[in-house]
């Protein structure tokens, strides 16, 4: 079995035609080629990889090509064969290593033997390959030889370090700079060469292999090589180079871009010890995030960056990249890739890659930490995005008061009632007159009803909310629940917490089973989906599950004083009328205690006696029953006490008691 050669050698040029990237160099040496205007020597420079080494042996087949002048070797003669790919060479085209014959004898050796005439071609060529590698006293030695060669010689020199050829050598020769080669057109060339080879390469691998050759042709032919060779059925897939390449996958960087973009630091760093427990290098990972960051900050100043070309992304992933974008400002983008930048100097040779990687992470969390220009102008991006969140919110729930306006004129039918006229007559008419006494109820219970029933179907926003933007909106949400239902904001506020979020499903984990229940049986899951649509938009289906660690959970935002107070009482609202007017040294002051829950507690409390105070200096006005509704949750008691009854009804824990004389 013959042994398969490789890519880089099976595929090496053999016109300058063929030559991919360099077209500023070899354009100008066919003209030369073709005028028969060739200088006696040229100096090739230029990164490694990138077709120098190649291009001089294109110049002497074409030199020595038997149809010279011409601009391209015919490939037919017999100097051109012994210079094709996989020929056996020509006797007077000599390339030389000065890696290893840069001493001043070697270049005495070469002076001596350059003045023979060629054997069976037209010049002598002499490709010097690592050019810098040659000595100063090697090039003094050379120098005459190559100021004055010859009509027969000619001298190649190949470096990828121009500057330590010493002047007197450099001005004696024509200078042609190659350059790394685009991603565009090595993306290109990879394609051709896949079909050539008859192997699968998928779009979203081409970019890693490009990336990985850093534009180096010769080293981007042997990465794809190498996944050529460990490639299966189905050819090259993205998953294999991401995995034999070290680059992190793209599931990876969304996570944790979503996290930054969200505030969420336990998303973040539950990301970097995924980074650290699957073995990557974090210095890796904090290049592939810059890298992002990178495509993130151009999206963000140049919206159609990606439909004019100006980022190589694959279509399924171009969606995804503008809507990571537009989640950022532009200066906490910007921000944000430079401290990464900083932070991938600090990873060098670092003892603790970890420790620095998530120091990183914390400065980009922490805008607020970072006084100069660029943290200032970043935390101003992140309030004007909220105030912008806030107004888009906004939108939705200001078309309710219409329709509830709207729907004002149904009760009139039932408005009649109130006209004392025909009361003392015995009529039919009279029947309505008791309307008015359950007329009472209605208004506080109304806005929800109202609210649910004129409220639009918003348009959903597409797949742009994920579960850390519902927990950093959490206490809007909570306001709105309030504002709808006061039984579902206790038992969400005090027990409850957003557990995942899967599509326009989201589910939450109450206390214990027994708060569970009574969320699905008071209809609460409607009353938070309602909420939910309010403030983010689109349509939600809530899910209740047991999860013992949101006990105590998310506290409401400031203001309990506003309306909470009805929440607080409502249900103990039956026990709270035989009180009378509450004294007032338990309402003026709390007892003491240091947590946090039993404050909130306390405050609640201290509202509803002040608005008990109120009702009870108003009796005529007062209603024990004008909160409730007719979808609130039977209490059933069951021979309970009162607190196995909070506890299993709204997953309440009793923290202490305050006797009333």
């Amino acid at each position: 079995m013959d042994e398969p050669m490789a890519l880089y050698r099976r595929y090496r040029p053999e016109t300058f035609a063929e030559v991919i990237g360099q077209t500023h160099v070899t354009e100008p040496l066919r003209h030369a080629l073709a005028n028969n205007r060739v200088n006696h020597a040229y100096l090739f420079s230029g990164p490694r990889g990138c077709g120098k080494t190649t291009s001089a042996r294109i110049l002497a087949r074409a030199l020595n090509c038997e149809q010279a002048p011409v601009a391209d070797p015919c490939g037919e003669c017999q100097s051109c064969r012994d210079l094709a790919r996989g020929g056996p060479g020509s006797i007077d085209v000599i390339e030389i290593d000065a890696a290893s014959h840069g001493g001043v004898d070697d270049a005495r050796d070469l002076r001596e033997r350059a003045f023979f005439a060629p054997v069976n071609s037209r010049y002598k060529v002499y490709i010097i390959d690592e050019a810098h590698m040659v000595s100063n006293q090697g090039f003094n030695a050379l120098l005459k030889l190559v100021e004055e060669p010859p009509p027969h010689l000619k001298f190649i020199f190949a470096t990828t370090e121009p500057e330590k050829v010493i002047g007197t050598i450099r001005s004696r020769t024509h200078h042609y700079p190659f350059r790394l080669v685009p991603p565009k057109v090595l993306t290109t060339y990879l394609e051709e060469l896949g079909r050539t080879e008859g192997v699968t390469l998928e779009a979203t691998a081409l970019p890693l292999v490009v990336r990985a050759g850093g534009g180096s042709v010769r080293d981007t032919l042997s990465v794809l090589d190498q996944l050529i060779s460990g490639a299966g059925d189905d050819g090259v897939t993205y998953d294999l180079a991401a995995a034999l390449l070290g680059y992190t996958p793209d599931s990876l960087l969304d996570e944790v871009v979503d996290a930054f973009a969200a505030g969420d630091g336990g998303a973040v760093f539950a990301a970097v010890d995924k980074v650290v427990e699957t073995g990557q290098d974090p210095r890796r990972f904090a290049e592939d995030l810059l890298q992002r960051l990178r495509d993130l900050v151009i999206v963000a100043n140049v919206p159609d960056a990606i439909s004019i070309g100006l980022i190589d992304i694959p279509g399924d992933r171009a969606e995804r990249i503008e809507n990571q974008a537009s989640r950022f400002g532009r200066a906490e983008l910007t921000r944000a890739a430079d401290v990464v930048s900083a932070g991938l100097t600090e990873l060098r040779g670092a003892t603790a890659p970890r420790l620095l990687l998530e120091l990183v992470c914390a400065r980009i969390l922490l805008p607020g930490a970072d006084a100069t220009p660029d943290g200032i102008q970043a935390r101003l991006d992140r309030i004007e995005r909220r105030l912008a969140m806030a107004g888009d919110t906004s939108q939705p729930t200001t078309p309710a008061p219409a329709p509830s306006a709207a729907a004002a004129p149904a009760p009139a039918p039932a408005s009649p009632a109130p006209t004392s006229e025909p009361a003392p007559t015995p009529t039919p008419a009279a029947t309505p007159s008791p309307a008015p006494t359950p007329a009472t109820p209605p208004p506080a219970a109304a806005p929800a009803q109202t609210v649910r029933e004129a409220e639009p179907t918003p348009t959903p926003t597409p797949g742009t909310v994920g579960v850390a933007d519902v927990r950093r909106l959490w206490p809007q949400i909570l306001d709105k629940v309030r504002g709808l239902r006061r039984f579902t904001w206790v038992m969400l506020s005090q027990n409850a917490q957003v557990h995942s979020l899967e599509g326009n499903t989201l589910t939450i984990g109450l206390v214990n089973a027994g708060a569970r229940d009574s969320f699905a049986r008071s209809g609460s899951d409607g009353v938070l989906g309602t909420a939910l649509t309010d403030v983010l938009g689109g349509t939600w289906r809530v899910e209740a599950i047991v999860d013992p660690s949101a006990a105590g959970g998310a506290t409401p935002p400031d203001g309990p004083a506003e309306r909470p107070s009805h929440a607080a009482s409502e249900p103990p609202a039956p026990q709270a009328p035989p009180q009378g007017a509450a004294p007032e040294a338990p309402t003026a002051s709390a007892p003491p205690v240091p947590s946090r829950p039993e404050r909130a507690s306390a405050d609640a409390i201290a509202a509803a006696r002040a608005t008990l105070r109120e009702d009870s200096a108003r009796p005529e006005a007062y209603d024990p029953d004008r909160h409730a509704r007719a979808d609130d949750p039977a209490m059933d008691n069951d021979g309970l006490s009162h607190e196995e009854l909070l506890s299993r009804t709204l997953g309440a824990q009793v923290i202490s008691e305050i006797p009333h004389d």
